[in-house]
């Protein structure tokens, strides 16, 4: 039985323009929380993107909240965040994945639906674009909701989560699913190479790469080390070709332990070289239940970013650009190739002329990362 208690708590937004809202559901007789973070400016008229953001093992909801931020995304971009408080098992939160929390008998895919009704009830929700991430157990409760919840997840990323093998045997997604992988090859909590309540992360890739018809040979793109203080380094391998348009991607970071890249609290195996919040953002971005979004480039009517499909790509991309500007093309070590003039609007750049390999695209705004793959 399930029935909704509100009950509205203004949290302090930390130098944010959001104040988050606490809610709280019954769901199976146990009292749920969670946060939300709207964008300052949603009036109700226009139907929003939501990321759900899970915490990991033993954490809560205000540490999810400011480790792995996406709230300066969110405003910007215009969905709205919601982070899930975990139940409590052996005196830590958590989420109910398998492997070593087997002895729980909490309904966490029951609850992630009910709040999702209720999301959905209470405000204006792009149905389409419901994705899910986390940190740890959250990530592995990501996996969860890609198995089981497909028909209303988009997409997913993981942060050092995987998949349980209570997961993996139980896994049946009805349709195909981008994923996105990040995780530390020296992550003793979450090992890269598996444990026996955790798949390896190389067999979960290959898993989901053969459930989506991916391209089995992925491209390797080495991202500039520019933070040689974090002592470790950052390899993106993406696999293409995959069906609907979408892509599996990991970030494979070398040397890395059980953290999220880009977070403020630094130390040595938290990689700076990339920022988890931004890449998963922009993974998420490009898909809906569909798979990849249309070259119109839905929902980006209101976009104050330049947004650009599909990244990687062979030598064409839609570009959408919020203004009128010009633009410039840089290389790894930005030297300009190129450079042009942007519409408001849609339009496709095309550079045929480039070899394979990572360029940037500099506005006056911001500079964006583009990939050209060809195999």
């Amino acid at each position: 039985m399930k029935f909704f208690i509100t009950l509205f708590v203004i949290v302090p937004s930390l130098f944010f323009a959001q104040d988050l809202s606490l809610e709280t559901l019954q769901h199976d007789g146990i009292e749920r929380e969670f946060l939300i973070a709207v964008p300052t400016y949603y009036d109700g008229s226009e139907a929003m993107p939501i990321v759900l953001n899970y915490h990991g093992y033993g954490s809560n909801t205000t540490q999810q909240l400011l480790y792995a931020d996406f709230r300066g995304i969110a405003e910007r971009e215009g969905f709205i965040l919601v982070l899930p408080a975990g139940t409590e098992l052996n005196g830590q939160a958590h989420w109910n994945v398998g492997g070593w929390t087997n002895d729980s008998q909490v309904d966490d895919i029951g609850f992630t639906e009910a709040m999702l009704d209720f999301l959905i009830e209470n405000y204006n929700i792009d149905e389409n674009r419901i994705y899910s991430t986390g940190m740890s157990n959250g990530g592995f409760m990501s996996y969860l909701l890609a198995c089981q919840l497909s028909h209303r997840i988009a997409a997913i990323a993981s942060v050092t989560g995987s998949m349980t093998p209570e997961t993996f045997n139980d896994c049946n997604p009805s349709r195909e699913m981008p994923i996105m992988q990040i995780h530390g090859t020296s992550d003793q909590t979450v090992p890269y190479d598996g444990a026996i309540f955790t798949l390896p992360i190389d067999e979960v890739m290959d898993y989901w790469i053969n459930i989506n018809n991916c391209n089995s040979s992925p491209s390797f793109i080495d991202i500039p080390d520019t933070d040689m203080s974090d002592g470790c380094t950052a390899t993106h391998i993406i696999y293409t070709d995959c069906d609907n348009g979408i892509n599996n991607e990991l970030f494979k970071i070398t040397n890395g332990t059980h953290t999220w890249p880009g977070a403020f609290l630094t130390s040595v195996g938290t990689n700076q070289d990339i920022n988890a919040s931004e890449e998963i953002w922009k993974f998420f971005s490009r898909y809906n239940l569909q798979g990849l979004l249309s070259s119109s480039l839905n929902n980006l009517a209101n976009s104050t970013s330049v947004n650009i499909f599909p990244n990687p790509s062979i030598s064409n991309f839609n570009v959408f650009s919020p203004v009128d500007q010009d633009y410039k093309l840089l290389n790894l070590h930005g030297k300009e190739l190129d450079a042009g003039f942007l519409k408001k609007g849609e339009q496709m750049l095309s550079f045929e002329w480039l070899p394979n390999g990572t360029y940037f695209l500099k506005t006056k705004t911001e500079t964006n990362k583009i990939q050209i793959i060809r195999f």
